[in-house]
């Protein structure tokens, strides 16, 4: 009996997603991923609440015109010290956790992520939000899910590929938790954290996506995010193609809103170093920033779901919607610049909401004879913003239409999509979380391919001094001479193009123990070895992808 049932847990941990058992985990991951999603939304939702005392944070922009202009520069100053406090004492590098980092742990790291750093960043988001900054829920809220899906990976001992399984399941759950969306959330794991439609891992992440949405539904009922006037009709197939360049002019604002944040990030750093001036203390001068520009325009403060309705229902005349956005990307390269916390998604909604009711209001003002509404233009405006930034058409076609519960649409919706992604994907490295990662040094917008040689060792694959396959030693020393060699602690990545440059067969594997001593020889990696591994792991990615 003990020998079947380590059988059966072998078989759950290395071939878990083929399991039917393996669903009821992926329940209970589910349950737990969306319980936490709700948590930090009621959570944020009571501190924000605290912070500008207000009970109905939906509205939090019209309550701010009310109360003194120094309480909204100061709210925001002090969350951001405390987020601050907060990074530079729980994280390394005093960055939050996003989902660039569920991304990065799925493609690298079997399914796992920073479970410290996460915790930190989740406290660090919600205050960040809760205080005013210029961000959105579903960021921390995707790395919380991981950090329990990768608890219960390490519980269970799961290989890459279950490990990765479970992380779709809790990310799906708590996205469908977070905003009501069950088929979106789904399809978020699925097209941007695994990063592939493989079948096995289909079933389960609905399972737990269903979970996450019965809980939201649980909270809050049956309802959409935003309501819309009755049903938008796309009155004229004549206005596809202001749709098209509707796409186009998303693609375009999409790219600016992300280039805007990686400007700014880079700018905050090279001032940051000018000034000496601790890490800690960066979160709050971008806090005190936030609430001066809050202070003439509050619609800027925390999520904005209120602007973003106001936008999708045709309650701002044109020079609002344009000044909004303009304002609202200038807030949130501001919010991520300085190193507070939160997420790119909901922001990206409410840029995209503005940027169409703009596009709208000047199309249907000029051709009003073969126009329908512009807040039609708004919700696909909303969709084609946010699948650029996001690079995920798919998903966030899906979820514009269950935050809104209108179906009626899809046609303008997807054809604005399709041409943002398109646009967008050729002048960044395809998303927002992929080029962050391109810009840590981790290439993985090109692909497995691309990455996999980043995760060997050449102390793992190297043929170590005393086996039968290591070369004369006098070899190994003329290569050391000629200044070909690698160290111990380097990855295969960094060895190909050595090989490429000295043509050799093999490589001397060396410590470096300071300048001024020599390389001391510890190995050799042949090429074919190195070959070997990759080729394995090419092999492995495949069948993950295709079983």
């Amino acid at each position: 009996m003990a020998g079947m049932t380590t059988r059966g847990w072998q078989l759950l941990r290395q071939k878990g997603p083929g399991q039917v058992q393996f669903w009821f985990i992926a329940l209970a991951v589910g349950t737990a991923a969306g319980f936490a999603a709700l948590g930090f939304r009621k959570g944020l939702e009571a501190l924000q609440a605290f912070a500008y005392g207000t009970d109905d944070v939906n509205r939090l922009h019209s309550f701010a015109l009310q109360i003194p202009w120094y309480w909204l520069l100061v709210v925001p100053m002090l969350g951001g010290l405390v987020t601050g406090l907060i990074l530079h004492r729980f994280t390394p590098d005093g960055r939050v956790r996003s989902v660039a980092d569920v991304i990065e742990g799925a493609a690298l790291n079997d399914g796992r992520v920073e479970k410290r750093a996460g915790l930190a960043s989740a406290a660090a988001s919600m205050i960040t939000l809760a205080t005013g900054g210029s961000s959105g829920r579903e960021g921390p809220v995707v790395h919380i899910a991981g950090m329990i899906s990768s608890w219960v990976s390490t519980l269970i001992r799961a290989n890459g590929m279950t490990g990765r399984d479970l992380l779709g399941c809790a990310v799906a759950a708590a996205v469908s938790a977070s905003f009501n969306a069950p088929i979106a959330g789904s399809l978020f794991a699925l097209e941007v954290i695994l990063r592939h439609f493989a079948l096995h891992a289909f079933a389960p992440i609905v399972v737990a996506s269903a979970a996450g949405t019965v809980i939201n539904r649980l909270a809050f009922g049956d309802v959409t995010e935003f309501t819309l006037p009755g049903t938008s009709a796309l009155e004229f197939y004549v206005e596809l193609p202001a749709y098209l360049i509707l796409g186009m002019v998303s693609g375009l604002v999409a790219v600016i809103m992300m280039r805007a944040i990686f400007w700014s990030e880079d700018l905050g750093n090279r001032v940051q170093a000018h000034l000496s001036l601790p890490r800690f203390l960066r979160p709050a001068v971008t806090g005190l920033m936030l609430g001066a520009l809050a202070i003439f325009f509050p619609h800027i403060i925390g999520v904005g779901y209120e602007t973003t309705s106001a936008a999708l229902t045709g309650k701002l005349v044109l020079h609002e919607a344009l000044v909004f956005a303009v304002l609202k990307v200038i807030a949130v390269a501001i919010t991520f610049g300085g190193r507070m916390g939160g997420g790119i998604f909901s922001p990206s909604l409410m840029v995209g909401a503005l940027t169409g009711l703009t596009f709208g209001l000047i199309a249907t003002g000029i051709f009003p004879e073969v126009s329908g509404s512009h807040t039609l233009y708004a919700l696909a405006g909303m969709g084609a913003v946010a699948a650029a930034v996001l690079g995920a058409p798919i998903s966030t076609t899906m979820i514009v239409f269950e935050l809104t519960g209108d179906w009626q649409t899809g046609l303008a919706v997807m054809v604005s999509v399709s041409l943002s992604t398109a646009i967008s994907s050729r002048l960044v490295d395809r998303s927002f979380f992929l080029t962050q990662l391109e810009r840590r040094n981790i290439h993985l917008a090109a692909g497995p391919q691309a990455y996999l040689l980043g995760m060997f060792r050449c102390s793992g694959v190297m043929c170590r001094m005393g086996d039968d396959r290591m070369p004369d030693e006098a070899r190994c020393r003329d290569l050391l001479e000629n200044g070909v060699y690698i160290d111990l602690n380097s990855t295969l990545e960094a060895a190909m193009p050595i090989f490429d440059r000295s043509g050799a067969p093999f490589i001397p594997v060396v410590t470096l123990e300071g300048e001024a001593r020599e390389p001391v020889l510890k190995g050799v990696l042949f090429q074919v070895d190195a070959l070997k591994a990759y080729n394995r792991a090419l092999a492995a990615i495949a069948e993950e992808e295709h079983s």
